[in-house]
């Protein structure tokens, strides 16, 4: 399947260059073009590109404000800001951005970050975390309220807690509940030494890693034993990982 990727550029020469390198990478698939971020934002919501490539000002707009609003649709998004702003690099990656290329263009260097981006979709070696976590406590259970229900559910069955649009959502090996609840909201009932809130949009139980892989320059990508799902990690909470069990 290719990837798909979404242009947002308010200059045509920029934006067709850009369109004439993706095309010319085999596995990607242009599915729109935007030269405005409010419009970026319904043809990103249509689509459900993979890749945006977004610049950092548009017609006297800040691109930051768009990048975040496209990461808490979802945040797995790569957002790779193309822009001649250098000053604006950090704030980019605050809101987790894949990469930031500057103007004008370098050919190569376009082509690399597609490289990279292609290399994540390939499968690679299971490469298993080196030492097995192990926790243990007593039945707690969450009360879960959903609009019309409301749900127990043991601590230590939890395996995931993903924020997914406006609504929360607890992934046992078997179950989902959706919540209203924030991240905070939960985070706080939660054993700090068992969970770890690895990315603003996720909670992962540390017990049920199966691995652990890089997912761009700044973020890393966790897999799970039991559920077919995942989450994203920062690399600052990477660091927290290694320094707790390495």
């Amino acid at each position: 399947m290719a990837i798909k990727v979404l242009l947002v550029e308010d200059e045509d020469g920029i934006r067709l260059l850009l369109r004439k390198i993706i095309e010319r990478n085999e596995g990607f698939e242009i599915v729109g073009e935007s030269d405005n971020l409010a419009d970026a934002v319904s043809v990103f919501t249509k689509t459900k590109a993979d890749v945006v490539f977004l610049d950092i000002e548009i017609h006297g707009t800040s691109g930051l404000d768009c990048a975040k609003i496209i990461a808490d649709l979802d945040p797995k998004t790569k957002i790779i800001f193309a822009t001649a702003h250098p000053e604006y690099r950090s704030d980019a990656f605050e809101v987790y951005a894949f990469d930031y290329i500057m103007k004008p263009f370098n050919v190569e260097r376009v082509n690399h970050t597609l490289d990279r981006i292609k290399s994540l979709t390939e499968p690679e070696h299971n490469d298993h975390l080196d030492k097995i976590i192990k926790f243990e406590k007593g039945l707690e259970r969450l009360l879960v309220k959903g609009k019309e229900s409301m749900s127990f559910v043991d601590i230590k069955d939890i395996i995931l807690v993903q924020r997914e649009n406006s609504n929360t959502v607890i992934y046992t090996k078997h179950d989902s509940f959706t919540t209203s609840a924030s991240l905070s909201d939960i985070e706080v009932k939660l054993d700090e030494e068992q969970f770890l809130r690895s990315h603003k949009s996720y909670l992962i139980n540390i017990s049920q890693i199966k691995k652990i892989e890089p997912y761009g320059r700044w973020t890393y990508i966790v897999t799970f034993k039991d559920i077919d799902k995942d989450a994203l990690m920062t690399s600052e909470k990477y660091e927290d990982i290694k320094k707790r069990f390495l």
